[in-house]
């Protein structure tokens, strides 16, 4: 699915609309891409008809969504499942700003996802036609780029202005050091529907390219098509020395490092030359340290040098770290969105230049209290489940006890990463995946079902039930759409925001109010729910848990069916706030 060097024909059609949307989804094959997620409309009909024409000669694969908010964090999961962009496609009005909450993931994380949003011509806009809003830039701020086309007229005259906009738009979304999300905003003129006789054309058929030379309308200098995938491993769609498709690097600053230094590793952190053996607090997704410095650890020890790569979120111990002035502060990864969350780094950056090695002394210094807090948090919980029900963290342990190498892992947002960070340490050659550009708790059902579409193997999905509540009609899948594979939602089930237990919200002087305004139970029924989407579903414990994910269980799979699976843990949120408690006190040694 590589794009030909050749210019290609404009692909014949009776009418305008549809000879536009066949180019447009004729140059998106070209661009490399590989699936596409569409949203039913009568607006996007043109587009609807060349997308089910391409997929139907493989040379796409198209998802089908009802709900477009779904439909786009599906596409969002898809593209860092399969390392290239993915198109959602939607028509005109409330559905494209349906859109928004993805368009802002994306931004925030870097993911190249194409919101091809079809419109009415200009002379309907104004006038109170139906479906009809003030589409174009509305994702404001959150989209690289914004690109509109015309309704068309005279298609041989426009077809390599239509070619050339697809390109930039695809190479603006994936452009080095800064990807991100694109609105590719069309005007579709009536009739939408090819005419009689005009329904077979191949869209993207490789007989159809003609034979030229090459022309402005879409390669750009890239023959060769779109990068798939970094050397690594890891999603190509990363910020800027995160890897190997990176920009070079503009800056270096000098790290002594044989003075106490401490490594933090947040989201959509890559492996850093000369800091590979400085221990390190690396968040869930980050690359797992040959010394690993626990969160509740990070009090014990007092660095004299933090360096920061990726975006930290998780943590008040470490938010508390990099805030203290007695501490040098080296920020990485120094791009148009670099993480600077308190506002007080001495040095940004691209890269770093070391000296000399880690003091031994100093990894024996953070190893000793990594030891001590891992071990401190296991028997917290251990001793937690002789008098109480299970947490959320519990969940988290069974989870981490059962993924192995070459597992895909969507975590939730709120209490679902943060507990995963708490219990783990992962399998390195697990794929961690979160939504965390705005952490936001929206999507993440249909995120978890794109990656599960895109990349190979086994995916587990570990979400609190407000996450899965908020993005429930995302197991809605057509009995004709691909479903996953192997996919296990594992679901956390507290009745309500157990978050907020642990927040200032979750004083006991706030008591009264606090149900009511932040707790939120909510007594949904979890398995009617799944029932009435037809998804198997399973209700155990954490021991449970762990026996479904184990070798064992998958390679007898009359116990654990493959395909999409929810399965979920009853937890208890009463007591999550003196747990995390006696968690660091105990890590502290008191």
């Amino acid at each position: 699915m590589n794009p030909s060097r050749s210019a290609p024909n404009t692909p014949r059609a009776s009418n305008p609309s549809t000879a536009q949307a066949r180019v447009v989804v004729d140059e998106l094959i070209r661009h490399g891409i590989t699936d596409a997620v569409l949203c039913p409309g009568s607006r996007s009909a043109p587009l609807a008809l060349a997308l089910a024409a391409a997929e139907r000669t493989g040379h796409l694969r198209l998802h089908v969504r009802i709900d477009e908010r779904a439909a786009a964090f599906t596409a969002l999961g898809l593209a860092v499942g399969a390392r290239r962009p993915v198109p959602v496609v939607v028509t005109s009005g409330t559905a494209v700003a349906n859109l928004h909450p993805a368009m802002v993931e994306a931004a925030h994380s870097g993911v190249p996802i194409l919101a091809l949003t079809a419109n009415r011509p200009p002379e309907l806009r104004g006038t109170g036609a139906n479906q009809t809003i003030d589409q174009v830039g509305l994702f404001g701020p959150h989209a690289r780029a914004v690109v509109e086309l015309g309704a068309a007229g005279d298609p041989d005259a426009e077809h390599r202005h239509w070619r050339s906009a697809i390109g930039r738009a695809i190479l603006t979304a994936t452009a080095p050091g800064d990807p991100g999300p694109v609105q590719v905003d069309i005007s579709f003129r009536e009739p939408l529907v090819p005419a009689e006789g005009d329904e077979d054309h191949v869209v993207g058929d490789a007989d159809a390219a003609g034979q030229g030379d090459d022309d402005e309308a879409g390669h750009h200098g890239r023959p060769g098509g779109l990068p798939a995938g970094r050397s690594d491993g890891r999603p190509w769609v990363q910020r800027a020395g995160a890897g190997v498709d990176s920009a070079p690097a503009d800056s270096a600053v000098a790290v002594d490092l044989t003075r106490p230094t401490l490594v933090v590793a947040g989201a959509g952190a890559g492996p850093v030359a000369g800091l590979v053996g400085v221990p390190t607090v690396a968040e869930p997704g980050a690359p797992v340290p040959l010394h690993p410095v626990h969160p509740l650890a990070v009090p014990a020890v007092r660095p004299e040098q933090v360096v920061v790569t990726g975006r930290p979120t998780l943590h008040r111990s470490v938010t508390r770290l990099l805030a203290d002035p007695g501490v040098d502060l080296v920020i990485l990864d120094a791009g148009p969105h670099a993480p600077n969350p308190t506002g007080s780094a001495a040095e940004l950056a691209d890269s770093v230049l070391t000296g000399w090695g880690v003091d031994t002394e100093w990894t024996d210094v953070t190893g000793r209290a990594d030891a001590r807090a891992r071990a401190a948090v296991d028997r917290v919980l251990d001793t937690h489940l002789e008098t109480a029900a299970p947490t959320g963290l519990h969940v988290a342990r069974a989870v981490a006890r059962g993924v192995r190498g070459g597992d895909h892992l969507v975590v939730g947002a709120s209490n679902a990463i943060r507990d995963l960070s708490l219990v783990g340490p992962l399998d390195p050659d697990v794929a961690v995946y979160a939504n965390r550009g705005a952490s936001g708790i929206d999507g993440t059902v249909s995120t978890a079902i794109g990656v599960a579409l895109a990349a190979p193997g086994r995916t587990i999905a570990l979400l609190g039930d407000l996450t899965f509540l908020h993005d429930v009609s995302g197991l809605l899948l057509g009995p004709v759409e691909k479903h996953p594979d192997d996919l296990t939602i594992v679901v956390a089930d507290d009745d309500g925001g157990g978050i907020f237990t642990l927040l200032e919200q979750g004083d006991p002087r706030l008591a009264t109010d606090f149900e009511r305004v932040f707790g939120t139970p909510h007594g949904a029924d979890l398995a009617a729910l799944c029932a009435g989407f037809g998804i198997p579903f399973v209700d155990t414990d954490p021991d449970g848990l762990e026996t479904l994910l184990s070798e064992a269980a998958v390679a007898h799979r009359d116990i654990v069916p493959a395909g999409l699976r929810v399965v979920r843990v009853a937890t208890d949120r009463a007591g999550l706030r003196d747990l995390h408690a006696a968690m660091r006190d105990e890590a502290a040694g008191e």
